[in-house]
């Protein structure tokens, strides 16, 4: 560019926001604080974290309290605010699945293909026990886990390289990531099912697992027998 467009360019500053809005009564203030979130969470394809809504709304904004008031409001909507990935995200309420999938063929907010067994399985093993080695996902079955099957799930963004494993060679681990909180409708980790406590409660096994013995959640389509 040269000197003399860049003096005809227009420098374009964007306007600062008024977050405080003190000039109207508390009432109405918190009606736009209220707008000003869902708005952003509605344009946004993923999880809105706090900070991102922070800049939209008061310093002495409650947010939980915001997005508390936002749900009582979609109260009888069939989409529904919901905390995944350490943020806020719309979502069609479960009971319209069947209505979603007659309309378009796929069901309420599914982005990626249907995992196998086999996939679900691995990605089950490298949730519960991350960051783990492909070596170590391999002994836990038995048999090899195939890199195209890291690969499938590396591809949908499910999973992603963890830090080096301090055995022999450093090999890369693997881990889950926001994107699989976000598909399976959790918002943090600690939401998964307790794995020793299903174990103490019977319901849970590394036999059950071997065996396609999936909890009720972490699959996101029909298994089948595919070869690992």
């Amino acid at each position: 560019m040269s000197e003399a467009s860049a003096r005809r360019k227009p420098n374009v500053q964007p306007a600062l926001l008024d977050t405080q809005l003190e000039h109207l009564p508390p009432e109405l203030r918190w009606r736009e604080w209220m707008g000003r979130v869902e708005a952003v969470i509605f344009a946004a394809s993923d999880p809105v974290p706090r900070e991102v809504l922070a800049r939209v709304v008061g310093r002495n904004c409650n947010i939980e309290l915001i997005i508390d008031d936002i749900r009582a409001d979609l109260a009888g909507r069939p989409y529904e605010l919901v905390a995944v990935a350490g943020g806020w995200q719309h979502r069609t309420k479960k009971v319209f699945g069947d209505v979603i999938h007659a309309a378009f063929g796929t069901a309420a907010g599914q982005r990626t293909k249907e995992l196998s067994q086999s996939e679900t399985l691995v990605l089950m093993c490298i949730a519960y026990f991350q960051p783990i080695t492909r070596a170590e996902l391999s002994g836990f079955f038995g048999k090899e886990v195939s890199r195209d099957l890291i690969g499938v799930l590396r591809g949908q963004e499910l999973i992603a390289s963890g830090p080096r494993s301090p055995q022999p060679g450093a090999p890369y681990t693997y881990v889950t990531t926001k994107n699989f909180l976000s598909q399976f409708g959790l918002d943090t980790l600690r939401q998964l099912p307790d794995f020793e406590a299903l174990e103490d409660a019977g319901l849970l096994s590394k036999e059950k697992l071997l065996a396609g013995d999936v909890p009720t959640g972490l699959v996101s389509g029909e298994s089948d027998e595919d070869r690992l």
